[in-house]
């Protein structure tokens, strides 16, 4: 299937339209009986362009709804409303700065700036160290490690997150489960390091 000129038009569907007294194509797709939900997408139907120009100038989006969801999805700020993972309560817990925590988004944003630079600055200077490969520097900076550390300490921070991440600690829910696979592979690179006595 091709656009064409006309927005929205599908040349060569195979398909006629759906208007009972009409033979023509149905190039033109436009909601049909059920609408998009829970369960996935909702029926089309195939019009031609006559019948669709008909058909959008009787549709109305906001059937249904009340005078405030009408309003709500006018307003100059309509689907800005949706929680983002790093505004949920559960955010910061990789130690960056919560976006929740802050009442103007620009201080937000520059305390996650920063914190992403100290923590690239700790990671060279681990890394500058000598010691360290840069990737068990990372390795560390996932861990919440300095480079004074033994094995035994290694261990006791690797039990403490994992406790802290795996889904079973809390309640099946999954939200840290890639933190718990980076902390898992960090603890497998650094634990064979030949640096860590």
């Amino acid at each position: 299937m091709r656009q064409t000129r006309f927005h929205g038009r599908y040349e060569d569907t195979g398909r006629v339209c759906a208007h009972p007294t009409c033979e023509e194509p149905g190039e033109f797709r436009a909601p049909g009986g059920r609408g998009h939900g829970f369960d996935g997408p909702g029926e089309w139907q195939w019009l031609c362009l006559d019948h669709v120009r008909e058909f959008n100038a009787g549709y109305d989006w906001f059937e249904g709804m009340s005078a405030e969801e009408i309003y709500h999805a006018q307003a100059p700020g309509a689907g800005w409303r949706t929680e983002q993972p790093a505004y949920r309560p559960t955010a910061g817990v990789d130690g960056m700065p919560r976006w929740a925590d802050y009442d103007d988004p620009l201080d937000a944003i520059s305390a996650r700036a920063a914190g992403i630079r100290s923590r690239a600055r700790r990671e060279a200077e681990m890394a500058m160290d000598g010691r360290f490969s840069r990737e068990e520097a990372e390795a560390l900076e996932t861990m919440g490690l300095g480079t004074n550390i033994d094995r035994q300490r290694l261990r006791r921070r690797y039990s403490e997150l994992v406790r802290r991440y795996h889904p079973d600690r809390n309640g099946g829910d999954r939200r840290h489960e890639a933190r718990l696979g980076r902390v898992v592979e960090a603890y497998q690179l650094l634990r064979k390091s030949r640096a860590i006595a």
